[in-house]
């Protein structure tokens, strides 16, 4: 029973390994991600979930609710623009699916002290790891002794030339003819803005960078895997 149950959980990290992979690669060159990829995890993820009902079943078959109010709350997140790419609320839909309960492959995960459902133990760590992100800018901006507040927190100095070519958002904007800072992702005309700028003689403007939160989800359902929950461990360590 125990060997069926790691391989059943092996073949879902293989899985979604491989999917958010190709979806992280593709969502880094062009920005999108193919609905195909969901609904091929979503539709693995039930098959996985019939051949572990059949061969070894659940020990308790009602913790199952828990792929529906996955599914829910990520479609709220959705609305509430806590999550903004309509592809990443999608995979998490679809993982909602695959991981409906706490992964076990033996020995792994290394910490298996939690009380969430897989699929939110994948979210949380994604969004963990996808932290990292701010701390890096802070840094990058002190070595470059760029403390201009409160841009150092969320992005970095770039030529207006190259913000052209690169996937990043302006954390600024021209207000009755002055610099104004913007919360991001704001909706006007990028290029229309950059326009603007040069215009004004202004060649160098503060910007955020457009990193796909599949490349920390990619991260998040790795560590879910072979770490656990990054934040009970947290949370278990500061208690105890």
């Amino acid at each position: 029973m125990a060997e069926t149950i790691v391989l059943i959980d092996s073949l879902r990290f293989l899985i979604g390994t491989l999917i958010l992979a190709y979806a992280s690669y593709t969502d880094i060159k062009t920005r999108t991600a193919s609905n195909y990829l969901w609904v091929i995890l979503g539709g693995l993820g039930g098959v996985l979930l019939l051949v572990q009902y059949l061969t070894v079943g659940f020990e308790n078959i009602m913790l199952l609710i828990f792929i529906p109010i996955m599914i829910g709350l990520m479609y709220l997140f959705f609305q509430l623009r806590l999550i903004f790419g309509g592809a990443d609320a999608k995979a998490l839909m679809a993982i909602a699916v695959l991981v409906p309960l706490q992964p076990d492959m033996g020995s792994l995960p290394v910490y298996s002290q939690s009380f969430m459902p897989g699929s939110w133990i994948v979210f949380s760590n994604s969004v963990i790891l996808f932290l990292i992100i701010p701390i890096s800018l802070i840094i990058i901006n002190m070595i470059h002794r760029n403390f201009e507040f409160p841009y150092m927190f969320v992005g970095y100095r770039m030529k207006i030339k190259k913000a052209r070519e690169t996937f990043v958002w302006p954390l600024e904007k021209i207000v009755d003819g002055e610099r104004k800072f913007v919360r991001m992702p704001e909706d006007f005309e990028i290029d229309d803005e950059l326009d603007l700028f040069e215009k004004l003689g202004i060649d160098e403007i503060w910007v955020t960078p457009k990193i796909p939160f599949m490349i920390p989800l990619l991260g998040g359902y790795m560590f879910t895997y072979i770490f656990g929950d990054i934040l009970s461990a947290i949370m278990y360590n500061i208690m105890y």
